[in-house]
């Protein structure tokens, strides 16, 4: 992952907020290398992380997958219909056009790692603003480590280039055990 960022997307209101949302659907926007990992890999990741059957309550809830070209929406498609087969029920995810990506406010990035103050507390010093955090590939990484993403050994082979301190590599390590 290069970078993540969560926001509101596939509205026509204006310039949402959590509590000004409209139309919109809260929603992560992710930025990847494809030498890396592969769209259908994302999707993988995407199905197995969430419940598809699950009806949305309102708009601002609602699973869904914003595509950015054909290649990408056929895909989407095909996967989600292949999640429908395995189940055998109905999926209620959605895939749809991507349209204008609203930042959310400040509080709502990197909300994993914002409950861990000593790993979140080193980061903020070496990025002093929300921007700059947002567009770490670091904290991007961690983010999702924190959150239960990425096995040991992944965090092994990189945890060297993610700016962190002794005792943060230690206090990360004993959250990644597997």
């Amino acid at each position: 992952m290069i970078r993540t960022r969560v926001g509101y997307t596939g509205g026509t209101t204006a310039k949402p907020t959590y509590k000004q949302i409209g139309d919109h659907s809260e929603s992560i926007q992710v930025d990847y290398d494809p030498a890396q990992i592969t769209y259908r890999e994302l999707l993988e990741v995407f199905w197995s992380s969430h419940n598809p059957r699950t009806e949305p309550i309102r708009r601002q809830y609602m699973a869904a997958v914003f595509y950015h070209d054909e290649e990408q929406k056929q895909l989407a498609i095909e996967t989600r219909d292949q999640v429908a087969a395995k189940l055998g029920k109905t999926v209620f995810t959605q895939v749809l056009p991507a349209e204008t990506f609203y930042l959310a406010e400040d509080y709502h990035q990197k909300f994993n790692l914002r409950r861990y103050k000593d790993i979140y507390g080193e980061l903020a010093t070496v990025y002093p603003t929300t921007e700059a955090l947002i567009a770490s590939t670091a904290a991007a990484r961690l983010n999702g480590y924190v959150a239960g993403y990425g096995t040991r050994d992944q965090l092994d082979t990189e945890i060297e280039s993610l700016g962190l301190s002794a005792e943060a590599q230690q206090a990360l390590r004993r959250l990644v055990l597997r």
